[in-house]
């Protein structure tokens, strides 16, 4: 059996006055998360500079795998000095 997991962050982008600065923060985080952990990412917006939220999402036969996953890709996030999580959720399906 398949399990599926999400993970959605909302950043406040704090060195960002436009939005290609946001845009070059974000795309190193997905890039870095794609990278590192094999997972499929998504930047959901907003359009404003100091704001973004992220989806990531991957896939696994054992939920606990899905769990470690999902975990150090938040950590990674967490780790950005240019970005602070305001909410997280991961939710298993």
């Amino acid at each position: 059996m398949a399990v599926v997991g999400l993970l959605t962050v909302d950043l406040f982008v704090s060195d960002a006055v436009t939005l290609k600065d946001r845009r070059r923060v974000v795309k190193s985080l997905l890039d870095r998360l794609v990278n590192r952990y094999n997972v499929a990412v998504a930047d959901l917006g907003p359009d404003t500079p100091t704001r973004a939220s992220l989806a990531v999402t991957t896939v696994a036969n054992e939920e606990a795998h899905v769990h470690r996953i999902l975990n150090g890709a938040l950590r990674l996030i967490e780790s950005e000095p240019r970005a602070v999580c305001e909410h997280t959720e991961i939710t298993i399906l």
